[in-house]
């Protein structure tokens, strides 16, 4: 039986630890929704969704915005938009472009992924970009694009190595695209503008239903020309709509009442982090947890009695057998936390 069958079929709490992704929207952002007013978006008519997309285009320092329907979307649109068939993107080996969106700017685009070494941390060196650069070799694919992401598995990337990841890349004429599909998690932490962040770059998408909490969506923000051939490349996916502005008001809403909010998240995974740490076969590493994600590794064999366990008490955690990311969120509260470390003490009792 799937474990949030168990879940749904008794009156237990459910304290969901998968993802950032699986919050449900408030009662506030719901009637924002209701009461969005709304047009045909493909017509450019949808006056709250043209409202989200200046709005995050001025969060971002960037001249015009799309909206799309998912990150990964806001993605691909980009780099289809960035490249040509033949072109070579460069990434990192463990960045969300390359490791969870299907391939599709390989599969739709023909464009080639070089996938660069990171660290821990997601990190690249400025010299690994210079160094993977084709040359102008009609033998070589081209190389024409730089993809970023911050943060990278709960990781911040500061300002400084952001640019000069970017400086690497424009020295020889490459495009830059930021994965932000935790932007905002990245900007609270460091305490600056995500327009700082992301300043140096061509193009930046920024995630939504992620802890900002909005049921779906996200923005691409850039010039006005890329932002209009991204428009085609959106229409080419499948990705137009139209009275989306129920969704588009919910981003409002988002970016008004759930941006510095984000603290509490941060804080509430260094508590979890603290507490995990005084349970004997649990072993976090509390250096590492920078935004709202906890990675908890534990003794072989033991995460999916865990998993099973801890569903039994309406408590859902992620995939993993021997490390197991916990991300806290929205609906995820101190006594949540709190709750969760006690079972998974009681667990190894």
């Amino acid at each position: 039986m799937v474990y949030q069958e168990l879940i749904q079929r008794s009156k237990l709490p459910h304290i969901d630890m998968r993802s950032d992704t699986v919050t449900k929207p408030t009662t506030a952002m719901r009637d924002a929704m209701a009461n969005a007013e709304v047009g045909d978006d493909v017509y450019g008519d949808d006056p709250t969704v043209n409202a989200l997309q200046e709005r995050v285009a001025q969060l971002l320092g960037k001249e015009a915005g799309l909206f799309v329907a998912s990150g990964t979307q806001a993605n691909l649109v980009a780099l289809l938009s960035h490249c040509q068939r033949g072109d070579e993107l460069l990434v990192g080996d463990c960045f969300h472009i390359h490791r969870y969106e299907a391939g599709g700017v390989s599969v739709l685009g023909g464009v080639m992924m070089s996938a660069l070494g990171t660290d821990h941390r997601g990190v690249m060196r400025p010299s690994d970009i210079t160094a993977a650069i084709k040359p102008d070799d009609l033998h070589c694919p081209i190389s024409r694009l730089l993809c970023l992401e911050n943060t990278v598995y709960g990781h911040v990337h500061d300002v400084e190595h952001i640019n000069a990841l970017v400086a690497a890349a424009k020295a020889r004429e490459l495009s830059v695209h930021l994965d932000g599909a935790r932007l905002m998690n990245a900007a609270v932490k460091l305490g600056v503008p995500a327009r700082i962040i992301v300043k140096a770059v061509d193009s930046v998408s920024l995630c939504l239903s992620k802890g900002l909490g909005a049921p779906a969506g996200s923005v691409l923000s850039g010039s006005r020309v890329f932002i209009d051939r991204a428009r085609r490349m959106r229409k080419l996916v499948g990705g137009g709509m139209r009275q989306v502005g129920i969704l588009a008001a919910a981003g409002l809403y988002a970016l008004d009442h759930h941006i510095e909010r984000l603290a509490v998240d941060h804080a509430n995974a260094l508590r979890l982090a603290d507490q995990l740490n005084c349970i004997d076969k649990v072993e976090v590493k509390k250096d590492l947890v920078e935004t709202n994600m906890v990675f908890m590794k534990l003794p072989d064999g033991s995460a999916e009695p865990l998993r099973k366990y801890l569903s039994e008490r309406g408590i859902l955690l992620g995939d993993g057998e021997r490390t197991i990311r916990l991300v806290t969120h929205l609906d995820v509260d101190v006594d949540a936390v709190d709750q969760l470390t006690i079972e998974i003490n009681n667990f190894f009792g």
